[in-house]
């Protein structure tokens, strides 16, 4: 998954500036219907090997043209730009994907290779001491109102996002706040991006599957523009794919293929995205409504795909991970102790359990994060925190000046009661709900459910620091220091925890500038290292990329640690 020194050798920067993501995100995996990286690196000791991909892979030449893709995601979002804090949900995520510019192409191993619609080359070199990358752009690639994509984009883009200016709200600095400049070359379709210090995992910027891509210069340029332009309304594209139709009313997204598109022209005519509650995901499925379920962890919807007629289970073991955040922002869980106690007092073994039973999928604890359990360099470094040990819990909040009067435990006349927010119709958040609730109630800790309407768990509760607990996958990428920077470090508005540690910041430093692939691993379990001491987000398991797919659906399914092809996505002939 996925998150220095200007002094080192000339070849070994260079050689960790290219090489350093691919070594680190390979996974580790059996190969599935699609295949696997024939030198994929060997899992920890008793951890599960895992498909790599599951796509149902076919060649452009054997899917026929044209066809409506229905698609379902959890909400209608307010925010359309996934390089907003407020964009990260995955339905905005998804919604983009077709629409926005992606430098690179990555794997079912991380690998990433230039995607030539938008780029011709890119690569690192040194300059008198400074890392500098030059990306030459595809001269035919245009914004959705004919303005040719430039170096202006490139720069706006990195003005926006590197953290100089508080007026503007991104996702994540990783990698722009490193940058001293953006300057053009040769001529409009080139950039020379000079870096203040190495920033061994470039490749991310721009990326669909870091879910960086590019937006257009002429909506990110100011504060305003960036924050605003795409709320409730996505207003320029570049992708295969343009808006028809955003539907609130309705609760859709309709992109068409986009006949000024100057790549590979789109198999399919139409894509749909219904925004629907999980149980009406799977009731569609079942009727054909849908082609593809994004099932993850639960059983009723495996159930319904098994037993739904020319339906097909696609799996992988993607860098997604199930977690638990626990909000610092509020003062009963301000101190670290009290968030660790919190911590071992859930049993992590029973929550995983119950939530992956009869799903065909390893129930084992995950406990790093930043990388999953198949992941070259994945450790345990939680140094007990990720052991369920209740008396231990008991003893921690004692000392914190947390003491039991009759079954919940007081300070200052104050309980120790904590809004856990669970989204509706989701089943397992809220059997989840259940049980932490019996399990810190145990330690003298209420907790006290709070239902939130599917579209508003992340915009009014999440997003809002509105919360004390709350459950949810974090989505990760094939770069482990920077792709999830933006959740941990201190002073991100990603830090839905609002937890964090100059160690934490300095670790992932060292990581995203490191010249090779053991600095870096050593840095990035650092890093975790100190994720566990300050006990902001407590990792459950390895998501389940589990999908139900009409079974003539292909090139799109569980992709690992790839990234979707739109424009090869179809159906078979």
């Amino acid at each position: 998954m996925g998150r220095r020194s200007l002094q080192h050798h000339r070849t070994a920067l260079l050689a960790g500036l290219t090489a350093l993501t691919l070594s680190l995100a390979l996974c580790s995996c059996s190969a599935g219907s699609d295949g696997a990286a024939p030198d994929a690196p060997i899992a920890a000791p008793g951890m599960p090997k895992l498909t790599s991909v599951d796509i149902n892979a076919h060649d452009r030449a054997q899917l026929r043209q044209g066809g409506t893709l229905n698609l379902a995601i959890s909400q209608f979002s307010h925010q359309w730009s996934p390089i907003h804090t407020d964009g990260t949900e995955s339905s905005t995520v998804a919604v983009s994907k077709p629409l926005l510019p992606t430098f690179f192409r990555s794997d079912a191993a991380g690998t990433q290779t230039v995607n030539p619609a938008y780029l011709q080359e890119a690569h690192a070199e040194l300059r008198d001491g400074h890392q500098v990358v030059t990306w030459t752009l595809n001269p035919k690639a245009h914004w959705s109102d004919g303005t040719p994509i430039t170096w202006r984009d490139i720069e706006a883009n990195w003005r926006a996002m590197n953290g100089k200016d508080p007026a503007y709200r991104p996702s994540s600095t990783s990698g722009f706040e490193l940058v001293s400049s953006v300057e053009r070359g040769k001529d409009d379709f080139q950039a020379v991006m000079t870096f203040d210090r190495p920033f061994s995992e470039w490749q991310s910027m721009f990326n669909g599957a870091a879910n960086a891509p590019l937006l257009p210069a002429s909506k990110v340029s100011t504060p305003e523009l960036f924050n605003s332009a795409y709320l409730d309304a996505i207003p320029l594209t570049a992708g295969p794919f343009k808006v028809e139709r955003l539907d609130p009313s309705a609760q859709t997204v309709t992109l068409v293929a986009d006949p000024a598109w100057w790549g590979d022209r789109p198999v399919l005519d139409r894509i749909v995205f219904h925004a629907m509650l999980p149980d009406a995901m799977r009731t569609a499925f079942a009727k054909g409504e849908i082609d593809l379920l994004n099932n993850g962890p639960d059983l009723a919807g495996y159930q319904v795909i098994k037993n739904t007629k020319g339906a097909a289970v696609r799996r992988a073991g993607g860098p997604d991970f199930r977690q638990l955040t626990l909000n610092a922002r509020n003062p009963v869980l301000a101190d670290p102790t009290v968030r660790q106690a919190v911590f071992q007092a859930i049993n992590r073994d029973a929550l995983i359990r119950t939530d992956l039973n009869g799903l065909d999928w390893p129930a084992v604890p995950l406990n790093n994060h930043l990388l999953v359990a198949n992941q070259n360099g994945y450790r345990d470094n939680s140094l007990g925190l990720s052991r369920f040990d209740p008396a231990e819990a008991a003893r921690k909040l004692d000392a914190a000046g947390w003491k039991l009067d009759g079954d919940v435990r007081k300070k200052d006349g104050r309980e120790l009661n904590l809004r856990m927010v669970v989204p509706a119709g989701v089943a397992v958040a809220q059997n989840e709900t259940a049980s932490v609730a019996k399990m810190l109630k145990d330690v003298g800790v209420k907790v006290t459910p709070v239902t939130a309407p599917a579209n508003e768990f992340f915009d009014k509760y999440v997003n809002r620091d509105d919360f004390d607990i709350a459950v949810y996958a974090l989505l990760g990428t094939p770069f482990p220091a920077s792709g999830s920077r933006a959740s941990y470090v201190q002073n991100s508005s990603s830090n839905r925890a609002g937890a964090g540690s100059p160690a934490v910041d300095a670790a992932l430093d060292r990581a995203a500038g490191a010249t090779d692939a053991g600095t870096a691993s050593e840095a990035i379990n650092q890093a975790d290292g100190e994720l566990w001491k300050v006990a902001g987000v407590l990792p459950l398991y390895q998501r389940p990329q589990l999908y139900g797919a009409r079974a003539d659906l292909a090139n799109i399914g569980a992709q690992g640690l790839s990234d979707i092809v739109w424009e090869n996505v179809g159906f078979t002939k």
